[in-house]
């Protein structure tokens, strides 16, 4: 590294010429390529921002200016350049930093991003606060990397220019076709409205007209207006930015840094809204990466030299949860033509692409849009077609009210698959699925379901079809199932109906989903101690299996529930609930799940171990509930006597 090893904070880029920044963009992407080659993240979207990274910290002056990054994994080389550069290797990884932008982690992080198309609304909070307080602080919102297809983006938008504010937007276009490529006329017109002396004779001509009286302070927006009509009569186009009353710049080129320095430079204090529209390669300056953006988004383990990605040997081994639910779909749909595949940005994270590439005229991906994903399904189910919408179990957080109001009210018959369900592992807080067996429970029509391993999952899909005429929830984990020969033939389940995996007299273990094998395997150990546990695999959260409940409330005094999310409101709570409203006293019920905190980001092993529903802790679980019993039983035996 030529510079970025003196690089400690962005002061120290301050001091540096435009041809030694120039030095340490390269610096920076390679330290980015050779960090992730080693420690796996995501790998494209870092790359395309190099040079706006730089051109942000060596103008700005952060962290009294805020920089506000939407997915924050564009922002790995904002964590180097801000003093994390020699911790980076720990990236990810239990105990090291965060793969999103947090400020907890540093107060460079203005803002946690790990979800999209979040930051023009945060932007906008911190940019009024600004206005009203009066400080003199820039705001930046850097937004891209797909974010604008998310529907909270325009509602931003749509309410940047009614209050007072100076946020400054800059959209990283690194895969859309928002406007036209670079050329004559738009870096004519780039070149023109971001000079200092067409802004400045702009701001007499308005002030002219205001002491004149000819227009007022109301008639900012009218102003702005004619401007922005001026410039589509030029170009012959006309700007969705500009239809928000943005004054908008672009598109350049984000890969020419003195040209970036200088258009910034120019609008940084201009007063008022304004977006900044840049062109990116995602991957850049990494071959392999700009020619496949998809595979090299975050693309594991990889050789340098030849860009040979490092993927264990599946041979022998149990496929992903998510292939086997996306060549099932395939199977399904190549018999029965009403069947449709919906995701939001996600067909290769969830194997919808098998579906795509087999049917591409019933797929849909729908951009980082969860929300009209379940309404668009909803539609289609309301005209008789039967659509899979796969949506990541964190991601469907930001789609609650259209399952609630667009498909349970109206009982359609969407089957909404919660892929990552569970702790996630590396990607941390912000997307584990703890949640969804807890906020699904409450909403009237649903059936919600969880496989024990994959020929369950299959069953449960057959089951969500044929064998069910409402709305259909299927969670499950990310990873690596637990059978090889994975490919059943599908039965049509029962709905609501649990079954018994063995037998036991001292404890009852209810378990819901893949968590399952976990505690078979406690269970297994627990017996070589002598003690007695039966296993019920639930199935269902909703309808719970009843009957079986009573049965085992018949039997036992002593019920541990296991399930892999939060234990307030989930699994465990209904178990409680039921034996409660139906009077089955003196029952002891031990809840594991996830207790009420969030959990850090490490491997999935690590973080269960963590969260206490790993093997072992289960195990220890069973154990304390057992000599719980045995002090009980001691102390039946001293009364008796």
């Amino acid at each position: 590294m030529k510079y970025l090893q003196n690089i400690n904070n962005p002061d120290d880029l301050k001091k540096l010429s435009l041809d030694q920044l120039e030095d340490v963009c390269v610096d920076l992407r390679e330290f980015i390529i050779e960090q992730l080659s080693n420690n796996p993240g995501h790998f494209g979207s870092s790359l395309g921002t190099v040079e706006l990274t730089v051109a942000l910290h060596y103008l700005f002056n952060t962290p009294h200016d805020r920089l506000v990054w939407d997915v924050g994994h564009q922002a790995y080389g904002h964590k180097i350049l801000t003093g994390r550069r020699d911790n980076f290797h720990t990236n990810r990884k239990l105990g090291g930093l965060s793969g999103f932008t947090n400020p907890a982690e540093s107060e460079y992080d203005t803002f946690i991003a790990g979800h999209a198309s979040t930051s023009i609304s945060a932007a906008l909070g911190m940019a009024v606060a600004a206005s009203l307080r009066d400080e003199k602080r820039n705001i930046v919102a850097i937004i891209g990397d797909g974010s604008m297809t998310g529907g909270l983006a325009y509602e931003g938008l749509n309410n940047v220019c009614s209050q007072p504010n100076n946020l400054l937007i800059i959209l990283n276009d690194n895969n859309m076709s928002i406007d036209n490529n670079v050329g004559g006329m738009q870096d004519y017109l780039v070149k023109l409205n971001t000079s200092y002396k067409y802004n400045k004779l702009r701001n007499k001509v308005y002030q002219g007209f205001k002491r004149r009286e000819l227009i007022s302070e109301k008639d900012k927006n009218l102003v702005l207006r004619f401007n922005n009509s001026i410039k589509s009569l030029l170009t012959k186009e006309q700007n969705l930015f500009e239809g928000f009353n943005l004054r908008y710049f672009g598109p350049v080129d984000g890969h020419d840094l003195p040209g970036l320095i200088r258009v910034l430079r120019n609008i940084k204090d201009m007063k008022g809204p304004r977006l900044l529209h840049i062109k990116t390669v995602k991957g850049k300056g990494y071959l392999h990466a700009e020619k496949a953006a998809t595979i090299w988004h975050a693309p594991g383990l990889f050789n340098i030299e030849t860009g040979e990605r490092i993927v264990k040997s599946k041979a022998n081994q149990p496929p992903l949860y998510q292939d086997v639910f996306g060549h099932t779909l395939v199977e399904m749909a190549e018999e029965d033509k009403s069947i449709i595949g919906v995701t939001p940005a996600m067909p290769t994270g969830c194997s919808m692409i098998y579906m795509m590439n087999k049917f591409p005229e019933r797929s849909f991906d729908v951009g980082i849009a969860e929300a009209h994903a379940v309404t668009f399904s909803a539609g289609m189910a309301k005209e008789g077609l039967t659509p899979f919408c796969n949506i990541y179990s964190s991601f469907m957080q930001r789609a609650y009210d259209q399952v609630i109001h667009d498909v349970a009210l109206q009982k359609l018959k969407v089957i909404m698959c919660l892929d990552r369900s569970g702790l996630v592992g590396a990607d941390g807080p912000t997307h584990h699925g703890v949640f969804d067996l807890a906020y699904m429970r409450p909403i009237p029509n649903l059936v919600i379901s969880a496989p024990y391993n994959e020929h369950e999952l299959r069953n449960l899909m057959h089951t969500a079809v044929y064998g069910n005429d409402g709305p259909f929830v299927i969670r499950y984990t990310r990873g690596q199932g637990e059978l090889t020969e994975w490919k059943n033939e599908p039965t049509i389940l029962p709905i609501g109906k649990g079954r018994k995996l063995r037998s036991g007299n001292d404890i009852a273990l209810l378990s819901l989903g893949t968590i399952g094998n976990s505690a078979s395997k406690a269970i297994d150990k627990a017996e070589k101690m002598g003690i007695s546990i039966a296993h019920y695999d639930m199935v269902f959260l909703k309808p719970l299996d009843e009957d079986m409940l009573d049965d085992i409330a018949k039997h036992f005094k002593n019920i541990i529930t296991v399930e892999e999310g939060v234990v307030k409101g989930g699994f465990g709570s209904a178990v409680l609930e039921y034996l409660g409203d139906n009077h089955h006293i003196n029952i002891n019920v031990h809840r594991i799940g996830i207790e009420d905190e969030f959990i850090t980001h490490g491997t999935v092993n690590e973080l269960q171990e963590i969260a206490r529903i790993d093997e072992n802790s289960i195990y220890d679980d069973i154990l304390k509930v057992y000599n719980q019993l045995a002090k009980t039983e001691t102390i039946k035996l001293v009364h008796n006597r």
